[in-house]
């Protein structure tokens, strides 16, 4: 049987992903035709139904309850991981000399200052409208409305030439942005973090409702093996992890894949359904996402 698979180009999908479409496991007989896109074609992809399989945003899955159903294996929470708002020093604009002050360089603005006002002026560049890092800034700053959506690869060159004053950075640009002279005016993973004690749930592989239920859970199967393999042989997928990491140095490559790939990614376990449960009550009760009318994990 032939399925249709989308995930990203980024280290910690091409990882997990690597023994399951290499055969590097036993795929009980499923075969699968892969797509590579970034996170925001993939939501917007799964909008459409186009996938039998795909990675997509927490808070794309919201709004596709109806069409597909989250595995158990292959999510991407964790503790550390969430996107960073971040701003260059020399050149953000900000409409008086006292708010000047505030940003000379990284230094716990965030526990010190009131951010609202600031932000909710300023012109943010983020990485998708549906995308999990657009749901915290959302929920940590509800009145920024002066968004504009860049592919998260080209945030932070946006912020560097001044077209936009902060960028919502997810993915590698973690381990890059200070090495370009940029710096952290938020960590939205911590904030949600403080708030709610649960790690954070940024993306999921779901599988259409369209498919038999033996199927889903032979996908389920299959995936799980698949996240094994890779934590069992870390470097088994190294050629094809580097072919898709746009030039990433293999040490930015492995320190993507430690920081997102963890316990969760083999199986969500009764933590991780609580923390999605309550990014999806919190989401809800602040009008962020509509109303889940259907179970959203995979069941027997």
């Amino acid at each position: 049987m032939k399925l249709t698979l989308g995930f990203s180009p980024c280290p910690n999908d091409t990882f997990i992903f690597d023994a399951l479409i290499h055969h590097k496991i036993d795929t009980e007989g499923l075969e699968f035709e892969v797509f590579y896109d970034d996170v925001e074609t993939l939501n917007q992809k799964a909008f459409r139904g186009e996938l039998d399989i795909t990675k997509l945003s927490y808070h794309a899955f919201a709004y596709v309850t109806d069409k597909y159903v989250l595995l158990d294996s292959g999510s991407a929470l964790g503790f550390g991981v969430g996107p960073m708002l971040i701003f260059n020093p020399p050149v953000t604009r900000f409409v008086n000399d006292e708010d000047k002050e505030i940003f000379k360089g990284e230094s716990g603005t965030s526990e010190k200052v009131d951010l609202a006002p600031i932000v909710s002026k300023s012109k943010i560049g983020i990485p998708g409208k549906y995308t999990t890092a657009n749901f915290l800034l959302s929920l940590a700053f509800p009145e920024a409305n002066n968004k504009t959506e860049i592919v998260f690869s080209e945030i932070e060159n946006s912020v560097l030439n001044g077209t936009i004053d902060f960028g919502l950075i997810i993915h590698e640009n973690r381990f890059t942005y200070q090495d370009r002279g940029l710096a952290k005016l938020i960590d939205l993973g911590d904030y949600w973090e403080k708030r709610t004690g649960c790690a954070i749930p940024l993306g999921g592989i779901v599988a259409n409702r369209n498919l038999p239920l033996d199927v889903q859970h032979k996908i389920n199967r299959v995936l799980r093996k698949s996240v094994e393999f890779a934590f069992a042989n870390p470097k088994s997928g190294l050629e094809f992890i580097k072919q898709h990491a746009q030039e990433m140095s293999e040490e930015v490559m492995y320190k993507h894949i430690e920081l997102y790939v963890n316990q969760y990614s083999v199986e969500l376990g009764e933590e991780g359904r609580k923390a999605i449960n309550l990014m999806f009550d919190t989401a809800l009760e602040k009008g962020i996402i509509p109303e889940v009318k259907q179970g959203i994990f995979l069941t027997d």
